[in-house]
C-alpha cells in the first residue's frame, strides 16, 4: 500500500532472502532545487550500501510566508526525480511552521537487498584501492553557483556560472554503484557533508584502517576551483552528492569498466594498515581529521 490522503502508513513486503535498507538525512544547505536534491541525497544512502532504492517518506517543514507555487515546485522536483529513478513517494508530511526560517526537507530513503550482497561502509580492508567517481565539492558548487549568481557575476562570465550550476545533473551514484557492487566493491560511501575529505575519514573509521590518498589525483572541476576561491573555502571539504568513494581490490580495473559507461573516475589512493590517514601533495603530508562543519555553511547564511 503506497500513499494517499488519510493513510498514515504506506506498507512494504519483501522476499525471504532480501532485507530492508534505510537512511535518513535532512537538506538544509538549498533553497533552489531542494525537491531535487532531497531525493538524490536519500537514494545514495541506499546505493552505497548495495541495494535498489524502493521508495522515499519526505517531511517539508516550511517558513511561514512560503507561497503554494514553491511548494508545488519543489513537489514536481520530488515527482520527477522519482520518476527517473523508478521509485515510490511513500508517504510523508508537510507543515508551515515559524521554527524555520528556510525550507528544510528530511528525507527517509527504503531500499532492499539480498542478504549476502548488502554492503558495510565498514567492509573496506587494508591494502585495496580507493576509488572515486566524479568531482570534488560538485553538488556544495552547483548549489553555491545558483544561490550566489549574482555575486559570482561580478567576477565570472555567466556561462560559467551556468556550467557549475548544471553538475546538479550529476547527482546519482546509483549507475556506478551497481557497476561497483558487480565488479567486486567491498566498500562504498557516498560523499555528502564535509566532502572528500570527511568521506575519507568516515570510511577508514569505520573499516578500522588507516589510508594514504595523493591530493593532486582527486579529480576535480575548475568551476569549483574558482567558486571556492572566491569564497576562501577548501574544496575537498565541500558537500559533494553524486561522487561515490569505493574500495576495491582492483581499482583501474574498475575505473576501466566504469569509463565505458561515461562515468568520471579515478583510482586516489589506498587503505592502510594502522591508524594513520595521509594526504600527500607534492612530498608535503597532511594528516586528516575528524570531518569538521561543511564548507556550504560559510557561503550560506541563515
Amino acid at each position: 500500500m503506497g500513499a494517499a490522503p488519510g493513510e498514515d502508513c504506506a506498507v512494504l513486503a519483501l522476499a525471504e532472502d532480501e532485507v530492508f535498507i534505510t537512511g535518513t538525512d535532512p537538506v538544509t544547505g538549498a533553497v533552489k532545487d531542494i525537491g531535487k536534491l532531497a531525493v538524490h541525497v536519500a537514494v545514495n544512502d541506499i546505493a552505497a550500501s548495495g541495494g535498489e532504492p524502493i521508495g522515499l517518506l519526505i517531511s517539508a517543514l516550511l517558513p511561514e510566508g512560503t507561497e503554494e507555487g514553491e511548494l508545488k515546485e519543489m513537489a514536481r522536483q520530488v515527482g520527477g526525480e522519482c520518476e527517473k529513478l523508478q521509485i515510490q513517494l511513500l508517504g510523508g508530511h508537510t507543515e508551515v511552521t515559524g521554527a524555520v526560517n528556510r525550507p528544510i526537507l528530511t528525507v527517509t530513503g527504503i531500499g532492499k537487498a539480498k542478504k549476502q550482497a548488502f554492503l558495510q561502509t565498514g567492509g573496506a580492508k587494508a591494502g585495496q584501492d580507493l576509488v572515486m567517481t566524479k568531482w570534488a565539492g560538485m553538488e556544495g558548487g552547483s548549489i553555491i553557483a545558483k544561490e550566489k549568481e549574482e555575486e559570482l557575476k561580478t567576477r565570472y562570465p555567466l556561462s560559467f556560472i551556468r556550467d557549475a550550476q548544471q553538475m546538479d545533473g550529476f547527482l546519482s551514484v546509483l549507475p556506478e554503484s551497481r557497476i561497483a557492487a558487480v565488479r567486486g566493491a567491498s566498500a562504498m560511501h557516498d560523499v555528502t557533508e564535509g566532502g572528500i575529505f570527511g568521506a575519507l575519514w568516515e570510511m577508514a573509521s569505520a573499516a578500522g584502517t588507516g589510508l594514504e590518498v595523493d591530493l593532486k589525483k582527486i579529480p576535480i572541476r575548475q568551476e569549483i576551483v574558482e567558486i571556492c576561491n572566491f569564497y576562501e573555502i577548501n574544496p575537498y571539504m565541500l558537500t559533494s552528492t553524486g561522487s561515490l568513494l569505493i574500495a576495491t581490490d582492483k581499482g583501474h580495473d574498475l575505473v576501466r569498466e566504469l569509463e565505458k559507461e561515461g562515468i568520471p573516475a579515478a583510482v586516489i589512493g589506498k587503505l592502510t594498515e594502522g591508524n594513520d590517514r595521509v594526504i600527500l601533495n607534492d612530498g608535503e603530508k597532511r594528516f586528516l581529521e575528524p570531518a569538521k562543519p561543511d564548507e556550504l555553511y560559510k557561503t550560506i547564511t541563515f
